[in-house]
C-alpha cells in the first residue's frame, strides 16, 4: 500500500523574513531579468535604496547623492540624518521595521514602506550598511541576508547620513550587467523631482532647477509648439506644452513613482487643463480638441497613497480628484495669462485640431460603413475572455502575429482566458509622415485599431500587454518596424505607459533522446552542443516551424518579452525619419554594415 503524505506539526516551516523574499522574489521586486530591460530586479534594488537617500532629501536633509557601479557592486551614499545606530541591524533585516511608518519623520516616503533594504538585504551575496551620525559609526555586513559582522566606532571627520553598497546575487539573477543608460534615465527623473537635489553617477552630475518643465523639455525639445507651462505647489507640481505629434502624452508621479498608467490624478489633470484651457478662452471646446498633441507631466506628494496594483503603476485615491482639477485650472488660467505667445499658438492649436477631427470623423464614417464590423468581430482576431478592467485584466496580451501559420501555432497552445491572437495578412503598410485618415483607408491597420480599443484614447485600450510576435529573419525584423511605425507616429503613449513588448522565441532547439534545450542565441547554442552529447541541432526559421506542443512553453509563464523603452519623445522624428523614411545612401551604408 502507498504511504500517504503525512500532514502534521512537522510540515509547518515558518520562513525567515528574508528567507521568504529569497524564495518569494517576485512577490517584493517584479521580473528578475538580466539587466537588458529597464524593469530588471537589479535595477529595483537600487531604486530602493537611492529612494531611501530621496526621503532623507524629501525631510530636508541632505543634498546630495553619489552612485558609483563598479562590477556588479552598487555603491550609494547620502548625506542626509544616517540611520539611528542602534537601529540599523533592525532597519535592513526585519521587514515591518522602519522610520516610514512615522508620519512625523517621513511623510511622503517613495520606496516599499520599509521593505527595500531588505529586500536588497536577502537578494545580494554582499550586502554592507553604515551609517553615520555625530562623529560615530555603525557599520553591518551581510551575505544573503545572513548577517556576517558588525562594528562600531568613532569616525570624526565623517558627515552624517548612510552608505550602502551591494553585488545583486547570481543565483537568483543568473548573468547580469548594469546598464548605465537605464540609471541615466533613472537618475535624471530623480533629479526633475527633487530640485536642490545632486545626484552622482562616477563623475557625471544629474541635477535641475526647473523641475517638470526640464523633464518636459528633455523629452519634447524643439517641437512645441509654445514655451512649456510650469506650475509649482505646495503639494502640486505640473507642466504641458503642445507639439504637431498624434494623442496625448502624459508623465505623471506620485511621491517620486512613476505611474505609468496614470490614475486619478493624471485624469483630474486632464479635467483641469480643458476647464482651465475654456475659462481663459471663454470657449467650450471639447477636450479631444484641446487635448490633442499635448505633451505634459505632474507629479504630487500623497500622505497616504492607493495604488490599483502591487507594482504601483495606477493611483486609486479618489478623494484628491476635485482639489486637483482646481488647481490645475487655475494654474493653467494663470500661464496663459502672463504668456500671450502661448495663449495665441495654443488657441491655433485647438483651431486647427477641430478641423482635422471633423474632417477626420468624415473619413472614419465612410470606414465604418464599408467595414460594417464591430470590433469584437474583427477578422483575423482570435480574443480572449479577461480584458483591462476585468479581474485578470492587467495580464490579459494580444499577440501580433504575421501569416497564418504562425498564429496557427499560438491559437492552439495559448491560454484562451488572457491570452488573444491577431494575425497580419502580410506586410502592414508604412505609416510614416502620413496623416490619421491612413488608418482609416487600410482595413488591416483599421481592424488592428479597433481590435486593441485605442481609436479614442488609451482609455479604452482592451489588453495589458501588446506583443509583437514576427519571425527572426528580414522580413519579420521589417513587419516589427512597420508595427513599431505605426504605434509610434499614432500611439506613442502606448510606448511610452509600457504597453508595447517584443516577443523573442528560441532560434534553436538542441536535443538527443534524453535532454532537449531550446536556444536563444548562438551563444547559447553552442553551450548547449558542450552540454549535451550526441546532439542534434534544429534551427527554427519562423514561428510556425515550431509546434503547438512546443510553443505554449514560449508563450506561457516563462515567456520571454522585452518592453519597448523610449530614451526621449523628441528622438522618435529622425529615428522614423532614418529607418522608414526614403531610403538614403546613409541608411544603405548602415544596412550593409549592420546586416548579418
Amino acid at each position: 500500500m502507498a504511504k500517504k503524505n503525512v500532514y502534521d506539526e512537522s510540515k509547518i516551516k515558518t520562513l525567515s523574513s528574508l528567507e521568504h523574499i529569497r524564495l518569494r522574489t517576485g512577490m517584493y521586486i517584479g521580473r528578475l531579468g538580466d539587466g537588458s530591460n529597464l524593469d530588471d530586479g537589479i535595477y529595483i534594488l537600487l531604486k530602493e535604496i537611492i529612494d531611501n537617500s530621496i526621503d532623507e532629501y524629501i525631510m530636508g536633509h541632505g543634498k546630495r547623492i553619489r552612485i558609483v557601479i563598479q562590477n556588479n557592486l552598487a555603491k550609494v551614499r547620502d548625506y542626509g540624518r544616517g540611520i539611528p545606530l542602534g537601529k540599523v541591524l533592525d532597519c535592513v533585516s526585519i521587514i515591518n521595521t522602519g522610520a516610514k511608518y512615522n508620519d512625523d519623520v517621513f511623510q511622503f516616503s517613495v520606496g516599499l514602506n520599509g521593505v527595500g533594504s531588505k529586500a536588497v538585504n536577502a537578494l545580494s551575496t554582499h550586502f554592507r550598511v553604515v551609517s553615520f551620525r555625530e562623529g560615530k559609526f555603525k557599520e553591518i555586513i551581510f551575505n544573503q541576508g545572513k548577517l556576517i559582522s558588525e562594528r562600531s566606532g568613532k569616525k570624526a571627520n565623517e558627515a552624517d547620513g548612510t552608505f550602502v553598497e551591494f553585488r545583486p546575487d547570481p543565483d537568483i539573477f543568473g548573468e547580469y550587467e548594469f546598464n548605465v543608460e537605464f540609471l541615466e534615465q533613472r537618475l535624471w527623473n530623480y533629479a526633475y523631482l527633487n530640485t536642490g537635489l545632486s545626484l552622482y553617477l562616477g563623475k557625471s552630475k544629474f541635477e535641475s532647477k526647473n523641475g517638470l518643465a526640464d523633464l518636459l523639455f528633455s523629452e519634447v525639445g524643439e517641437s512645441s509648439i509654445y514655451s512649456i507651462g510650469y506650475y509649482r505647489g505646495k503639494h502640486l507640481e505640473f507642466a504641458i506644452t503642445h507639439t504637431n505629434n498624434y494623442g496625448e502624452t502624459y508623465f505623471s508621479f506620485v511621491n517620486g513613482q512613476f505611474t505609468s498608467d496614470g490614475g486619478t490624478h493624471q485624469s483630474a489633470f486632464r479635467e483641469g487643463i480643458l476647464k482651465g484651457v475654456n475659462e481663459f478662452y471663454k470657449k467650450n471646446y471639447s477636450g479631444i480638441d484641446v487635448r490633442e498633441g499635448i505633451a505634459g507631466a505632474i507629479a504630487m506628494k500623497l500622505k497616504n497613497p492607493v495604488f490599483e496594483s502591487q507594482t504601483k503603476n495606477k493611483l486609486g485615491n479618489i478623494e484628491i480628484r476635485s482639489w486637483i482639477v482646481q488647481e490645475v485650472k487655475s494654474g493653467i488660467v494663470d500661464f496663459l495669462h502672463r504668456n500671450q505667445d502661448a495663449a495665441k499658438n495654443l488657441e491655433q492649436k485647438i483651431v486647427n485640431n477641430e478641423k482635422l477631427r471633423k474632417e477626420l470623423n468624415a473619413v472614419k464614417r465612410e470606414a465604418k460603413e464599408a467595414a460594417k464590423k464591430i470590433a469584437l468581430k474583427i477578422p483575423n482576431l482570435k480574443d480572449c475572455k479577461y480584458h483591462l478592467g476585468d479581474r485578470k485584466g492587467e495580464y490579459s496580451t494580444v499577440f501580433i502575429t504575421e501569416g497564418a501559420s504562425a498564429s496557427g501555432s499560438m491559437v492552439s497552445s495559448r491560454d484562451p482566458f488572457t491570452q488573444a491572437i491577431f494575425s497580419l495578412r502580410g506586410k502592414p503598410q508604412n505609416v510614416f509622415g502620413k496623416k490619421k485618415a491612413a488608418i482609416y483607408k487600410n482595413e488591416e491597420l483599421y481592424n488592428m485599431m479597433m481590435a486593441l480599443g485605442i481609436e479614442n484614447d488609451l482609455e479604452d485600450l482592451r489588453y495589458g500587454r501588446i506583443v509583437i510576435a514576427t519571425d527572426a529573419d528580414n522580413d519579420g525584423f521589417h513587419i516589427r518596424n512597420l508595427l513599431l511605425t505605426f504605434f509610434l507616429n499614432y500611439f506613442e503613449e502606448l510606448v511610452v505607459a509600457g504597453r508595447i513588448y517584443i516577443l523573442e522565441t528560441p532560434l534553436f532547439r538542441v536535443r538527443n533522446k534524453k535532454v532537449t534545450r531550446y536556444c536563444y542565441s548562438i551563444k547559447e547554442r553552442d553551450a548547449a552542443l558542450e552540454d549535451i552529447s550526441h546532439a542534434e541541432v534544429t534551427r527554427f526559421k519562423g514561428l510556425g516551424e515550431i509546434s503547438p506542443k512546443e510553443f505554449g512553453q514560449f508563450i506561457g509563464e516563462d515567456m520571454r518579452i522585452i518592453k519597448v523603452n523610449l530614451k526621449t519623445l523628441k528622438e522618435i522624428p529622425g529615428t522614423l525619419e532614418f529607418f522608414m523614411g526614403k531610403n538614403t545612401p546613409m541608411r544603405r551604408q548602415f544596412i550593409m554594415e549592420n546586416l548579418i
